[in-house]
């Protein structure tokens, strides 16, 4: 490590840049980040507690669809109340959103955020968390929804299209709970600005909001389905702040395994 750092002062030093190749290595390194034992451990209780929490409302959710009871009582009332406030202005700002959160619109915001975080970052660890963030969901709701086979809200009160595909749970909603929560964690957890996480946080729970009540007021789903989706997120995040805890965070005095950590003891 020592020689390595020799080395990128010399080149600091001639104004020489590395080459391409080097770039292209750097990015695939893995930050690694300095932390009191007592906040991994934080880390570690949040991403465990996450995915137990997740885990007990999914499947609480899911035994109630599956008999059709328990939790699946507010489905019907929450879509009836919903039916109340249609309007043409509403209308189509919930058809913009559901457009936005789509199998269309998500993905490319997707692509375009983790490429272009990709190639201005210096490492690409957290675009590639969130890539495989967002992976996992896509796999998870087509896996779950052809094995649960629930049947969508009627058809004729749906307004942007017929959709006969299965309802539970809501691929949009999924989607966007990954996307805001996984971002937010992998932006913010980098900073020490505790009150602009939280802050963070809460605007991410604002536009999952909006994502859910957009695809049940349009007709799409249950209530049951969209709680299934944030459960299923909060486990799938859990699993990213354990992982990206696990690989990158590190205490004074231990050893430090990445090369070009932004860690690296050698330096101090």
């Amino acid at each position: 490590m020592v020689q390595r750092r020799m080395r990128e002062m010399a080149q600091e030093e001639s104004g020489s840049s590395p080459g391409w190749w080097r770039v292209f290595h750097d990015k695939f390194v893995v930050e690694e980040r300095y932390m009191s034992a007592q906040d991994r451990k934080n880390l570690y209780r949040i991403a465990v507690g996450l995915a137990v929490v997740g885990a007990v409302l999914f499947f609480s959710i899911l035994a109630s669809v599956l008999q059709h009871g328990g939790l699946t009582a507010g489905d019907e009332p929450v879509r009836s109340w919903l039916l109340t406030l249609r309007s043409e202005p509403l209308t189509t700002i919930m058809i913009i959103l559901a457009i936005v959160f789509g199998p269309v619109g998500l993905p490319i915001i997707t692509l375009v955020v983790t490429v272009t975080w990709g190639l201005l970052a210096k490492h690409a660890w957290r675009p590639m968390l969130l890539a495989g963030a967002m992976l996992t969901g896509v796999i998870l709701a087509q896996l779950i929804g052809r094995s649960i086979g629930r049947q969508r809200p009627p058809v004729d009160l749906m307004l942007f299209g017929a959709d006969f595909t299965f309802s539970f749970p809501s691929g949009h909603v999924l989607g966007a709970c990954d996307f805001l929560l996984v971002t937010t964690f992998l932006v913010f957890s980098r900073r020490s600005n505790r009150m602009a996480a939280v802050a963070g946080f809460l605007l991410a729970g604002v536009g999952i909001f909006f994502a859910a009540v957009s695809r049940l007021y349009l007709g799409y789903h249950w209530l049951t389905d969209a709680l299934a989706s944030l459960s299923i997120s909060f486990v799938i995040l859990g699993g990213v702040i354990a992982l990206d805890t696990w690989r990158t965070a590190r205490i004074r005095g231990e050893r430090i395994t990445g090369e070009l950590s932004k860690a690296d003891t050698s330096l101090e």
